[in-house]
């Protein structure tokens, strides 16, 4: 019944749509203010000390545009402060869309019980985090020499702070955009129109299929961006010629699961990691869309989720950190090993750690019915009134 929370409020689709503009332009554009601001000042304070212009100083060096030159010019906790700013913008204009277009409760978009489960957030962190201490234990009893000593008590202190205080607005960012606003306006917008459900199909596909060709072909872009349409017109009537007979094919729950999952692996694209260890790495990032969407689609509710995405992050800012990844942190270590894209760093995680996790979970709060909660349709706003104020709590 959690997708079903947004019959609550107003879910025309073209809200979504909206509301999803709103969310980026806060996110990407009024976000990225403050930290736009501050390098400024701190490139024209670099440029006076080396008596250069700014121009000079850009063009001489071009690492202070990378990531690593960024942490450099800023220091690692400065820079992730106002790398976090972005979300909270972001997630402020979720909240915005969500209260003033939709005109929907914060709880509501979060779970369908009657309030949030604070428990089950901390169960969710707690257990990601467990099972990464575990797997960090492991891998450096077998192979330490990857991995310095790093730890320094006044940055890594302050490090604390920004990670336990304002790491969670990044987390719940996209947790509140993928699991919570797209899952539930895609989920209820499914029986609107035969090609809204379409539609999403082909918007998760076509990057996939985008990068899979310049992964292995190393098109051009527009040519890429050719093929890549070509192929997606061809779904179009493929889809559209199976379920002509039957739509109820395209109004089922692993559709909006389907989108946000791949979107958000997609969108971690350019995520350093991937540039380094290559599109194999998108692997990892669909695969932890999957789990996070699974958690929500079962539990009836994001607490789940949010706890998992924000104990793994967390957890990583603090323990480890290298010179090639998104989060550059004073961490206890610093991982100097090669980079691979080896089947304990990508395949294991998804394919068998993923799997016990959900397993856990499922005996701790009972889940059943998984083929209907993942698979089945999407009920109408008629058969949900006597039933969507809340879920029988466990």
């Amino acid at each position: 019944m959690f997708i079903q929370q947004a019959y609550k409020g107003r879910y025309e689709f073209w809200r979504y749509i909206l509301g999803t503009f709103i969310t980026f332009f806060t996110w990407q554009f009024l976000g990225s203010i403050p930290l736009l601001l501050v390098l400024m000042i701190k490139v024209f304070q670099k440029a006076n000390d080396d008596d250069l212009s700014v121009y000079e100083l850009l063009s001489t060096d071009s690492n202070t545009q990378t990531i690593g030159g960024m942490v450099e010019l800023l220091g690692s906790n400065l820079f992730l402060f106002l790398m976090i700013v972005s979300f909270a913008f972001g997630l402020a204009g979720i909240l915005f869309s969500n209260k003033v277009l939709h005109k929907l409760s914060f709880t509501a978009l979060t779970t369908s019980r009657k309030e949030i489960d604070w428990k089950r957030i901390f169960v969710g962190l707690s257990l990601v985090v467990i099972f990464n201490l575990a797997i960090f234990g492991i891998g450096y009893y077998l192979a330490p020499e990857g991995l310095i000593w790093n730890f320094k008590l006044e940055p890594f202190v302050t490090l604390l702070f920004i990670s336990l205080l304002f790491l969670p607005f990044q987390t719940s960012f996209e947790e509140y955009l993928f699991r919570g606003y797209l899952m539930q306006g895609i989920g209820v917008n499914l029986k609107e129109n035969k090609w809204i459900p379409i539609l999403v199909i082909v918007s998760a596909i076509a990057p996939v299929t985008y990068i899979v060709l310049y992964a292995n072909f190393k098109l051009e872009m527009y040519t890429n961006l050719g093929y890549t349409g070509l192929l997606m017109l061809l779904l179009v009537f493929l889809i559209d010629s199976l379920t002509k007979t039957n739509q109820t094919y395209l109004r089922r729950k692993w559709i909006p699961l389907l989108f946000t999952s791949v979107i958000f692996g997609v969108m971690h694209a350019a995520n350093p990691e991937v540039e380094k260890l290559g599109y194999i790495s998108m692997v990892y990032y669909i695969g932890t869309g999957f789990i996070l969407g699974i958690m929500t689609l079962m539990d009836e509710g994001m607490e789940l989720a949010l706890g998992f995405h924000a104990g793994n992050n967390i957890l990583t800012a603090l323990l480890i950190s290298t010179d090639w990844s998104a989060l550059q942190t004073d961490a206890v270590f610093i991982d100097t090993s090669e980079p691979s894209a080896g089947f304990f760093d990508i395949f294991f995680p998804v394919f068998i750690i993923y799997p016990i996790m959900l397993l856990i979970l499922a005996k701790i709060y009972k889940w059943k019915n998984w083929k209907e909660k993942i698979f089945g349709k999407v009920p109408d706003k008629s058969d949900m009134l006597n039933e969507i104020s809340g879920i029988k709590e466990i």
